[in-house]
C-alpha cells in the first residue's frame, strides 16, 4: 500500500463538509471542477459512501451571476453555513466579509484552498504571509507585488502547505482537489475518481 504524504484523517463516521465560497462574477470552472471531484468520490465499504458534503456559501441568499451569465443561488450565508473542514475559494470579486469569514473558519479546517485568483482573497486576508503560493500565470507579477510576504511559485499546477493550498487556475483546481482526496483516502480512491471523471492528468500526484 502506498503511504500518502501529508495525509489527512477522515472522520470514522459522517461526511466531510466542503464550503465553496461564491460571489459576483465567480469563475465557473474554478468551483465546478473541485465540486465535481468531491461529489464523485465513492468509498464502497464506508457508511457514507459519498464522503463529502458540498454547499455553496455567499454573503446573502440572493442570486449570484457567475462568469458567462450563469445564475447561482447559494445554499447558505456566512451566518448559516455549517462549520467546514474544507474551504474552496474560486476566482471572484469577494468581499471584506468573505475574508473575515475565512479568517474565522480556516483555523478549524483541514484544508483551505484557492483556485486561480482566489489566492488574492487569501492574500488580502493575510493568510498566505510567510508561506508559498501560486495563482493564474497572468496574475503572478501582480500577486507578487501586492503580497511581498508570500513566496510566489511559478510554473506549478498547485502549491500545498499544511493548512493552505493554492491552485494556479481553471483546470488546476481539479488537480488540487484530487490531491486533497488522496490525502484523505489514498492514491487508489483519488485515481478511481480521476478515471471516473475521464481526467487523464497526473499533475495531482505528489
Amino acid at each position: 500500500m502506498r503511504i500518502t504524504t501529508n495525509a489527512l484523517i477522515a472522520p470514522a463516521k459522517g461526511r466531510i463538509p466542503v464550503a465553496v465560497l461564491i460571489s459576483q462574477d465567480v469563475t465557473v470552472i474554478d468551483f465546478a471542477g473541485p465540486w465535481e471531484v468531491f461529489q464523485d468520490v465513492m468509498i464502497p465499504n464506508r457508511e457514507e459512501q459519498t464522503p463529502f458534503e458540498l454547499y455553496a456559501v455567499a454573503e446573502t441568499k440572493e442570486m449570484i451571476t457567475a462568469s458567462a451569465g450563469l445564475q447561482l443561488i447559494p445554499n447558505h450565508t456566512f451566518e448559516t453555513a455549517p462549520t467546514p473542514k474544507i474551504i474552496v475559494i474560486p476566482a471572484q470579486k469577494g468581499s471584506k466579509r468573505m475574508e473575515e469569514w475565512i479568517v474565522k473558519n480556516s483555523p478549524g479546517t483541514d484544508v483551505t484552498m484557492s483556485v486561480c485568483t482566489g489566492a488574492f482573497v487569501l492574500g488580502r486576508a493575510g493568510l498566505l504571509d510567510g508561506i508559498s503560493a501560486t495563482t493564474h500565470h497572468l496574475f503572478l507579477d501582480r500577486f507578487a507585488n501586492e503580497f511581498p510576504k508570500v513566496e510566489v511559485k511559478r510554473g506549478v499546477r498547485f502549491v500545498e502547505n499544511e493548512k493552505f493550498s493554492t491552485a494556479a487556475g481553471l483546470t488546476s483546481g481539479i488537480d488540487l482537489a484530487l490531491r486533497v482526496v488522496e490525502r484523505y483516502f489514498g492514491r487508489e480512491v483519488a485515481q478511481t475518481t480521476a478515471d471516473y471523471m475521464e481526467h487523464h492528468s497526473r499533475d495531482w500526484i505528489r
